[in-house]
């Protein structure tokens, strides 16, 4: 019955990600820097939440669009960091995580033959979704510009089937986001466009520098601007699965139904860990981001030191080294690095083909797993021909 399954998926591969990541599970010697999986466990204030949950009963189903409590905790929450509004009662969406909150998306806003316009390298969880919903993905490379996307190069993708523009900032792999500046070029240009933007801002509570700025604050755009974020990341909460959906109430509406039809709602329990999540700051969530600014210089240093090439990341937990000089393709070095020296990251190719010549490596491990797999990398590089910068 093989080839009676939808065709467009038939195109779609596992994750690069993933492939590597299972591989790298098998050997406990291995040191896995595939995964955006926090190395920090939920902050205990979030877990007793969901436990107290479980045990006042709170397991039946919420409303299709989450708990009103969580959807004002989460209003309030992007309010006071980001100073953006959002009604809790018609324009916040609780979803099962940032995936199934961009897949929601995709789902109610694009028809067959639509255009998505990408700038890579990307995340692979946008386009096998635009692909099953028959729309077509359109790359921009950002590899001459530090990574960043610029109103000019949007400009030159734009045609009359263009229907939405993914901006992914803070972005994974690179790091890299946008400032104000940036962004304010983009909302001039896209002002006067019926053009939707999905703005996946997951990592925006790991912007080390500078402050996150949201093209969801633009007035112009906020109509058109559907904004993703979550908890996975910053609260190192991935398997409670709570992402958001911030939109236009018109457009949210229209976004429940996919959600409802889908899922329902998010899981209960995660819903009530989640209001203890944003209804205060809490220690510990800081205190990760103070390390993983900490990791952040570490790696990026060293990476240098041995003479990679790579632009160092702003913000999430990757660092995005090319390995161009190696003359090898990003798999093959992955594959051989994890074979010979034992240490697994993610080829740039599983971030479309504008990530070729590139990999990813997660520094959401120990500093004692970043410094013995950095070890690990510099002598590999060493047997291969790759020398060590020279101050």
């Amino acid at each position: 019955m093989i080839h009676l399954i939808n065709e467009q998926l038939k195109t779609i591969e596992v994750s690069g990600i993933r492939a590597i990541a299972n591989k790298a599970a098998a050997d406990p010697d291995i040191i896995n820097m595939t995964l955006g999986q926090p190395d920090f466990p939920t902050p205990e204030k979030i877990k007793s939440a969901g436990k107290k949950a479980i045990d006042d009963n709170y397991t039946t189903y919420t409303h299709n669009a989450g708990l009103l409590q969580l959807r004002q905790a989460a209003s309030e929450y992007m309010n006071r960091l980001y100073g953006l509004s959002y009604r809790p009662e018609d324009e916040v969406i609780v979803t099962i995580g940032a995936s199934e909150a961009i897949d929601a998306a995709f789902r109610a806003i694009l028809e067959e033959g639509s255009e998505v316009i990408i700038p890579a390298p990307v995340y692979p969880g946008y386009v096998p979704t635009i692909t099953l919903c028959g729309a077509v993905p359109v790359y921009i490379d950002t590899r001459e510009t530090g990574f960043k996307v610029t109103a000019a190069m949007i400009e030159e993708k734009l045609t009359e089937r263009t229907r939405c523009i993914v901006l992914s900032y803070p972005s994974n792999p690179t790091g890299c986001t946008l400032d104000q500046e940036e962004i304010a070029k983009i909302a001039h240009l896209l002002k006067d466009k019926d053009i939707f933007i999905l703005s996946d801002e997951i990592y925006s509570g790991l912007v080390y520098d500078k402050d996150h700025h949201s093209i969801a604050s633009v007035p112009e755009l906020r109509e058109k601007t559907i904004l993703i974020n979550g908890l996975s990341k910053s609260h190192s909460m991935t398997g409670w699965r709570i992402g958001f959906v911030f939109g236009p109430a018109e457009i949210a509406g229209e976004l429940l139904k996919v959600h409802l039809f889908n899922t329902v709602c998010a899981s209960t329990i995660s819903q009530y860990a989640a209001i203890a999540a944003l209804a205060e700051e809490i220690d510990e969530v800081a205190q990760m981001k103070v390390e993983y600014k900490r990791r952040r210089d570490y790696v990026y240093e060293r990476a240098v030191s041995m003479g990679l090439d790579v632009v160092k990341p702003e913000s999430a937990f990757y660092l995005f080294p090319s390995i161009k000089q190696t003359n090898m393709t990003s798999l093959d070095f992955a594959l051989q690095l994890l074979e010979e020296a034992k240490v697994a990251v993610v080829p740039g190719s599983a971030f479309s083909e504008l990530g070729e010549g590139y990999i990813r490596l997660s520094f959401a491990c120990s500093m004692e797993e970043l410094e013995e797999g950095f070890n690990r990398i510099e002598r590999f590089l060493k047997k291969i021909g790759v020398h060590a910068a020279v101050h």
